[in-house]
């Protein structure tokens, strides 16, 4: 599949404008004074399924001729783009599969089917994932909507920071959350295209961090079973993905997993607001590294607000 660019994002945020939410961006004094840095924090967790995935998944379902269409969808998942793809196939009136780890929050199990999708558990590895759903492939003849390494998925995902630079001037950095890439990709490809002199970060869990080894060693890493609360972020990063994070992408920072909760906990009480552990990340990063931030005009990309509430991280 062929690496996607600006003008691809540009066709997807038209094609996907019906089905999502322009979501908005907000400040917060408190973490203004905190890092030293004026942020803005695009909300993605008020988007349609709650989270960013939905770009994507929406301008997949909706980019299939007829005749594909009507052999329906499938994907693996830890929740997210599972949740938004179901609800894209049913904005369609089309079937959906989605492959879960065993470990996926019973919350974005819930919601899948909540949407009308089929869920098949497998290991709460990622070579699980894909095994189980190459075999729901071959049997159902369904199409592929891959969760992140897909060029499709990747404009679609773009179109969140196109939304971000147009409504907010002269930021001198975005920073997102990064697992399987298909965000960060997407950003990359808005960022150049509308704003070059934008310096562009990505944020990971320390503890699933095959993106930040990627980049340090200059070549495509994987990592099969990371163990982090970040459950969105447990993906390795995609190969098309690769291609435009090596290239685009000015740093990779990490965060430990008692920062990400305290990250999470503070965006809960000061802004008051549902975000995931995932989500958290860029904060977590920016609290931790506020010299790079000190002075700067940041966006901050909140991917997701899809917790489980009878499990939080601090009670």
């Amino acid at each position: 599949m062929h690496l996607p660019d600006y003008d691809d994002v540009c066709r997807a945020h038209e094609r996907i404008a019906p089905w999502i939410h322009r979501t908005p961006i907000l400040t917060s004094a408190t973490f203004d004074a905190m890092t030293g840095a004026t942020l803005f924090f695009k909300c993605e967790n008020f988007q349609k399924a709650g989270a960013f995935k939905s770009r994507g998944a929406v301008n997949a379902v909706f980019g299939l001729d007829e005749a594909d269409a009507r052999r329906g969808v499938a994907t693996h998942s830890s929740g997210n783009h599972g949740m938004a793809l179901a609800r894209a196939a049913a904005c369609r009136g089309i079937d959906c599969t989605v492959v879960m780890p065993e470990t996926a929050p019973r919350a974005k199990v819930a919601a899948v089917r909540g949407y009308g999708g089929s869920v098949v558990f497998c290991a709460p590895r990622n070579t699980a994932r894909q095994q189980t759903l190459d075999e729901i492939v071959a049997e159902s003849g369904a199409n592929v909507v891959p969760p992140y390494d897909d060029a499709r998925v990747i404009a679609g995902q773009g179109t969140c920071a196109k939304e971000l630079l147009e409504d907010v001037e002269g930021l001198d950095m975005v920073i997102a959350p990064i697992g399987g890439g298909g965000l960060v990709a997407g950003t990359a490809l808005s960022c150049r295209a509308l704003s070059p002199t934008t310096r562009l970060l990505a944020a990971e869990p320390a503890n699933a961090d095959d993106a930040y080894r990627s980049l340090a060693a200059g070549e495509r890493l994987v990592e099969d079973a990371p163990d982090t609360i970040a459950d969105g972020l447990k993906a390795s990063l995609g190969e098309l993905n690769w291609d435009i994070v090596r290239r685009h992408v000015d740093a990779i920072l990490l965060a430990q997993e008692a920062a990400i909760v305290e990250a999470m906990h503070l965006i809960w009480q000061r802004m008051k607001i549902i975000i995931e552990p995932s989500c958290a990340l860029p904060l977590a990063t920016i609290l931790h590294h506020p010299k790079r931030f000190a002075g700067q005009r940041a966006g901050v990309i909140l991917t997701g607000g899809n917790v489980d509430l009878d499990r939080l991280p601090w009670s």
